[in-house]
């Protein structure tokens, strides 16, 4: 990977819009099909990657964890993070809930990483690239697209130019916005409270998922930490106006509101490092290309984190893209040629869609309080339990390997 100074014109197939998993993912898989890309990024990676454990963490689907292992990442990050053999979903800890258990021939349901793990990860790999291009600390003055190619102006006055854009800055895309997508979108009038915990009992690889009629709450299995401590990541989801006055609660009172959520399944709990929150909403483009011209990840589709499912999608993203580009350019095609993007986007329609409605559904369907829905809700958890066909059916969308998968998501 290679840094350029200040004024310089550069050069290259792709031009990559936003510098994150999803966007530095698309970075690496593109340099081992021998295609050289400009990843630009207004962030630090210094700041993305420092030290601490603030509770932002990611759920590995197996699909993903095929591709990064096709990519050569599985060796470095396989001791970095915890399997999920099972889930369990309930709502509001009363009887009746699935629990989700693959088996032994399917391994496990996913893996849990710390964000800053897989980040550190990303770098890494992708400065032995020498197909990379990375400018961190870039902010984008100016971007063009033309019959023959495409063009971005930095601030700082370097221009760099390529064949293809990509749009993968995230759920706020500002090359999206330009380009004049017009994504359905609205928001949840939630908001997500992330923090690390520890806790006295271990987690046995379980991820809990329990509804409540305000919002999900998430605990995600980590690795136990240097120190022997069990460790496990929270995504409190409340309603907007009630988060400034849990955010503002002390430590303790904090505690011991999660604590009455979760009851003993953990044991006792405490926090590790800071609190932050983020507002839920959803956006999803009916169309995920224009001229020479790609979104990726949340540019394209931003959902509610209730499966875990969004990093997921945006790397299903990524390997349905450089299959379309490694095809198209070795049969001689512009990586920017509406047919490889339409292929990309017909490829990608479907599965976007239906993970989003998904998320949606669910969200919606576990928010309506009152016993009577609760009682329909687990009676119908209850049934999912009874049917092996249709659990695995779940287990299958959850691990993203269900569908017409591209080569980089199937087992190595």
């Amino acid at each position: 990977m290679s840094e350029t100074p200040e004024n310089q014109m550069i050069s290259s197939d792709i031009v990559i819009l936003g510098g994150g998993l999803v966007g530095m993912t698309l970075a690496i898989g593109l340099a081992k099909a021998g295609i050289p890309s400009v990843v630009i990024d207004n962030s630090d990676p210094a700041a993305q990657t420092a030290e601490g454990f603030d509770g932002r963490a990611s759920a590995i689907s197996t699909a993903s964890w095929n591709l990064y292992s096709h990519l050569g990442l599985a060796e470095v990050l396989e001791p970095l993070g915890c399997p999920i053999a099972s889930i369990a979903v309930t709502d509001g800890m009363k009887p009746g809930r699935i629990d989700f258990q693959p088996g032994p021939e399917d391994g496990t349901l996913g893996r849990m990483f710390a964000n800053r793990d897989l980040r550190i990860a990303m770098y890494a790999a992708a400065a032995k690239e020498s197909l990379i291009t990375f400018l961190p600390n870039a902010r984008v003055a100016e971007r063009e697209r033309g019959d023959h190619g495409v063009a971005v102006t930095l601030a700082d006055g370097r221009t760099v130019k390529g064949r293809l854009l990509v749009g993968a800055e995230g759920r706020a895309s500002p090359t999206r916005d330009e380009a004049g997508f017009t994504p359905a979108r609205w928001s949840y009038g939630h908001r997500a409270m992330i923090v690390g915990l520890a806790h006295s009992k271990p987690h046995g690889n379980v991820a809990w998922e329990i509804f409540y009629p305000a919002g999900p709450f998430a605990l995600l299995p980590l690795l136990d930490d240097a120190e022997g401590r069990h460790r496990s990541a929270l995504v409190w989801t409340v309603g907007e106006k009630d988060a400034p006055g849990i955010l503002a609660l002390p430590d303790g009172a904090f505690q011991s509101a999660v604590q009455e959520r979760m009851g003993d399944v953990l044991g006792e709990v405490r926090l590790m490092g800071p609190r932050s929150s983020w507002p839920l909403n959803f956006h999803h483009t009916a169309r995920m290309v224009s001229g020479r011209l790609a979104l990726v990840g949340d540019a394209a589709h931003g959902m509610h984190p209730i499966a875990g499912q969004g990093l997921n999608l945006g790397l299903r993203d990524v390997a349905a893209l450089i299959e379309v580009l490694t095809e198209g350019m070795r049969l001689g095609l512009d990586p920017g040629d509406a047919q490889v993007l339409a292929r990309y986007e017909h490829w990608r329609a479907a599965d976007t869609f239906m993970v989003s409605a998904a998320t949606d559904v669910l969200t919606r369907l576990f928010g309506v309080p009152g016993r009577l829905p609760s009682a329909i809700r687990r009676l119908g958890m209850a049934g999912v339990q009874r049917f092996p066909a249709l659990k695995r059916f779940f287990m299958d969308e959850a691990r993203g390997m269900s569908g017409t998968l591209p080569s980089l998501l199937q087992p190595a």
